[in-house]
This record gives structure tokens, sequence and C-alpha cells, in this order.
């Protein structure tokens, strides 16, 4: 007899990232008895300040907009149901080639062999029997979700806990609804997925999770992210669009011990 409980860690890079590509996962696990852990790995202090004023600009507080996003990414994790928040507490590091990669404590600059100890020693407490994060592109190329993959990856090999690892990421013919539903609400849409890499051909999707029943969860999950609603166009579309487009999840399976065949419609499969 064993007191394990099965355990979901999502390890995300900024506040907001766990309500766009795992809400529903985290809600549905949360609803099915599942303990769920978020990692989130640093402080966002590159998102918007209060009233949309960004980095660099005059009025913008980097320690202010830190404190808001922490009140948002608790608020978040109440909607989706997260047993346990974990904050790594690194500087974000901003987009591409911004001077903030290279200040100091940001999480692009530590290397990953500095950074991952720390989780390591989350792993190796909560013994997670499923772990999320990131492709090797951190899905769309922001390098603090590089970090986040490479770092998650090294850990992982580091502790053998986790019987899966996925990895989120999205078919290419979401890409065209996505930009259809966006071309209707009016808004300019030019992204090319094979241009910039995000996203797989839809046949090399190993996972697909249902979560329309954790829509409503999700939404609000990210709403409560308030600071940074510019930049969140998924909230333009009201609750209705944001279903029909978000209400599957899709991964891409890259570690398994249980030798569950694929597809499947579940992250647990082989271990409930």
């Amino acid at each position: 007899m064993t007191d394990h409980v099965l355990t979901l860690m999502a390890v995300h890079a900024h506040p907001d990232d766990e309500a766009t590509g795992t809400g529903g996962l985290l809600a549905k696990c949360a609803a099915e008895g599942i303990r769920t852990v978020l990692v989130t790995c640093t402080d966002g202090r590159c998102g918007d300040g209060p009233d949309g004023v960004k980095p660099g600009e005059p009025g913008h507080d980097p320690a202010q907009v830190v404190a808001l996003r922490q009140q948002e990414l608790e608020a978040s994790c109440a909607i989706l149901g997260v047993d346990h928040l974990e904050l790594l507490g690194y500087g974000d590091s901003g987009m591409m080639g911004w001077p903030s990669n290279d200040a100091p404590g940001a999480f692009w600059g530590t290397p990953v062999d500095e950074a991952s100890p720390a989780l390591v020693a989350l792993i190796e407490k909560y013994r997670p029997d499923v772990v999320v994060t990131y492709d090797e592109y951190g899905f769309y190329g922001h390098p603090d979700h590089i970090q986040a993959h490479r770092v998650t990856m090294a850990a992982v090999a580091a502790t053998d806990v986790p019987s899966k690892v996925y990895w989120t990421t999205a078919p290419r013919s979401l890409f065209d609804k996505m930009a259809a539903m966006m071309r209707e609400l009016g808004a300019e849409w030019d992204e090319d997925p094979d241009a910039v890499q995000i996203g797989v051909p839809d046949d090399e999707v190993t996972t697909t999770v249902d979560v329309h029943a954790y829509i409503h969860q999700k939404f609000e999950a990210l709403a409560v992210h308030a600071s940074q609603s510019e930049n969140i166009m998924f909230l333009q579309m009201g609750e209705s669009k944001f279903d029909e487009l978000m209400g599957a999840e899709t991964f891409l399976r890259v570690r398994d011990k249980t030798g569950s065949p694929l597809p499947e419609t579940d992250l647990f499969q082989g271990l409930r």
C-alpha cells in the first residue's frame, strides 16, 4: 500500500504562462484529485506596468510590476486549484535581444548548472509523476522559455523522478483558426508559424487533452493577469471564441516509463 499522491509539476517562465498553455490541464488535474505544483521561474519584471507603460518608459517601476504580477499569479493559482506555487525568483529577461537579457540575476544569463539545483530540490520534494515544460525553442523563442526548457530537462536528468515528461505544443492547423478569429476581431495578423518554428505538424502531436469543461477557469485565470491584458490577445476574443480555440491542450511526450500507447488523451495514462 502506498500513500503516494499522483502529482503534476508544470514549469513555466513568467506569471500568466501557466494559464495560456496549461490552465485547463491544471484545473482538470485539480478536479480529479491530482496534486498540482506550479513552478514559475521569473518575476515578470519586464512586463507592462500600470496603464500599459512599457519597460524602459517613464513610470515603469520593475519592483512595482513584480509585486503586482505576483498577486495576479496567486489569484490565477486560486482559480485553477493549484496546490503549490513555487517561485524560483530569477529576473525576467525580456524579449530576445533586449538589454535585460544580460541584467544581473536575469534567468537567461544564468548558467543552467547554477539554476537547475533549485528545481532538482523541488522535484525531489514533490516527486512529480508528470512534468510539463516548453520545447527546446521555448514554444515561440522567448529566452526565458528556452531557459525553462533547459533547466527543466537538466533537473529531470539529474533526478530521474518523473515517469513522464511533456512539452507544450500546438498543431499547425490551430494557427489558421487563430488567424481567422483575430481577423474577425479586426486585429492585424501576419504571423507565419513556419517562419518562427511555432508548433508542429498535426500528426506529430502525441497528446491532446480535452479541457472544454474547464474553459471558464482557464479564461478567468488568464483574465486576472489584467496588468498584461494588452499583450494577451486571447482575452480579446471573449470566452466563447476562446473555448473554440483553446478548449484542447496539446503536448509532445518526450519521456515515458509506463509504456502507454500513443496517441493519448491523458498525461497520466499508464499511471492511474
